[in-house]
C-alpha cells in the first residue's frame, strides 16, 4: 500500500535537466499562498528548511516550497 503525506506547497522550481554544458535547466513557478497536496512517499527524494524535493515526469524533479514547519516535516516522514 503506498503511503502518502499531506502537505501545504506553493511556488516551485521545476528540473528539466542539464544542457549541452552540463547548466541545469530550470523553470520557476511563482504562485500566491499554499495549496494542499497528498505527495507519495515514494516520490520524495530530499528535505531542506525551504524545499521538499520530488521526483515528476520524465525524469524531471521538482523542488517545492512548503508551507510547514521542516521539524514538523521531518517528524511526520519519520513516523511513517
Amino acid at each position: 500500500m503506498k503511503k502518502f503525506v499531506e502537505l501545504h506547497l506553493g511556488s516551485h522550481i521545476i528540473s528539466h535537466g542539464y544542457d549541452d554544458s552540463n547548466t541545469e535547466i530550470e523553470e520557476s513557478v511563482t504562485v500566491e499562498g499554499f495549496s494542499k497536496k497528498l505527495v507519495s512517499v515514494d516520490r520524495i527524494k530530499s528535505l531542506s528548511e525551504k524545499f521538499i524535493l520530488t521526483d515528476y515526469l520524465d525524469g524531471r524533479w521538482i523542488y517545492w516550497e512548503y508551507q510547514e514547519n521542516y521539524d514538523e516535516v521531518k517528524a511526520l516522514l519519520l513516523n511513517l
